[in-house]
C-alpha cells in the first residue's frame, strides 16, 4: 500500500506548485497582496465542472456554519469556498505533500486561513476522532483508492450522528476497457473505478441513507466541449487545470471525455445521512 500510495503521489506532483500559481498571477497583472478566490478557481478546484460543481454540491443542503472534512481536497478550493460563503470551518486532507503546502499557502493568499485547515495523510486513515464532522466531503478522490470499504468506513466513522456525506464522482458504467491516461491516473496501475451500486451497497453499510443523486455526466461532456473550444481559440489558460497537469492534460482529458460520451464512465453527486 505503501508503495501504491507514493505512486499515486508522484502522478500528481508538480514541485513549487505555489510558486508556480503565484508567478501566473504576477504575470496577470494582480497584486498578491489582493488575490482573491476567483483569480486562483481555475486551478484550485481540480475535479470536472471546477468551482461550479462544488457551488452546486453545497447548495444542497444546509452548510451554514457546518464543520467540515473534504477527503481528497487537493489545493483547497472547496475548502475555501465553504469558509468564504458558508462560514464553515473546513478541514481538508489529501496524500500529496505538496498539494498540501500549497493548499496552506493559497488559503494565507486569500486571507481564509484563520477558517481552513489542511492535513496530509491517508483517507483509508483518518487522523481524526469519531463523530466530528456535520458534513464530510469528496470530489473525485475514490478513483485512486483499491479499499473502498476502508474509505467510506472512514468518512461514516467521523461524520456525527445526522450528518451528511456529499459527493461527486467519477463511476463505472460498464465492464468495458478504460483508456489511459486519465487526470487521477497515467495507467491502470493506480485506477480503481467502481460503480454507483457498489458504492451504494458500502454507505448502506455504513449506517448512511440515500437522499439523492443526480446524474452530472452531460454537465460534464457540455463542460469538456466548452472547453476544447476554448482551448482551439485561445489556448491553454494562464489559470487552469494545466497548471497542475501540463503537457498531458489534452490527453488526459480527452479521453475522460470520450469515455463519458460512450458511456464507460459517468458523473455522479447526491447526497446521503448518518
Amino acid at each position: 500500500m505503501e508503495s501504491l500510495n507514493q505512486n499515486i503521489e508522484n502522478h500528481y506532483l508538480k514541485e513549487e506548485l505555489y510558486e508556480d500559481i503565484v508567478n501566473r498571477l504576477i504575470e496577470q497583472g494582480i497584486e498578491i497582496n489582493e488575490v482573491k478566490r476567483s483569480d486562483i478557481a481555475g486551478a484550485d478546484e481540480f475535479h470536472v465542472r471546477g468551482a461550479a460543481v462544488s457551488k452546486e454540491l453545497a447548495e444542497s443542503i444546509n452548510l451554514e456554519g457546518a464543520t467540515v472534512l473534504d477527503v481528497g481536497c487537493g489545493l483547497g478550493g472547496p475548502c475555501r469556498m465553504l469558509a468564504d460563503e458558508y462560514n464553515c470551518q473546513a478541514t481538508g486532507i489529501d496524500l500529496s505533500n505538496e498539494y498540501i503546502r500549497t493548499a496552506r499557502e493559497l488559503s494565507k493568499l486569500v486571507k481564509l486561513d484563520s477558517k481552513t485547515s489542511f492535513v496530509q495523510g491517508d483517507a483509508t486513515s483518518l487522523p481524526f476522532g469519531d463523530n466530528m464532522f456535520d458534513v464530510v466531503w469528496t470530489q473525485h478522490v475514490q478513483m485512486n483508492i483499491p479499499d473502498k470499504e476502508k474509505l467510506y468506513s472512514e468518512i461514516s466513522r467521523v461524520l456525527k450522528p445526522g450528518g451528511h456525506f456529499l459527493y461527486y464522482d467519477i463511476l463505472k458504467k460498464e465492464d468495458g476497457e478504460v483508456n489511459y491516461p486519465m487526470p487521477w491516473a497515467s495507467t491502470s496501475v493506480m485506477s480503481f473505478l467502481f460503480k454507483e451500486t457498489d458504492m451504494d451497497a458500502l454507505l448502506t453499510q455504513f449506517g448512511l441513507t440515500k437522499e439523492q443523486s443526480n446524474n452530472q455526466t452531460q454537465a460534464g461532456i457540455d463542460f469538456f466541449n466548452a472547453l476544447v473550444a476554448k482551448l482551439k481559440e485561445s489556448g491553454p489558460p494562464k489559470m487552469g487545470l494545466n497548471v497542475l497537469m501540463g503537457e498531458t492534460t489534452k490527453p488526459k482529458l480527452m479521453n475522460l471525455l470520450n469515455h463519458l460520451k460512450t458511456g464507460e464512465l459517468e458523473l455522479k453527486s447526491g447526497v446521503y445521512k448518518k
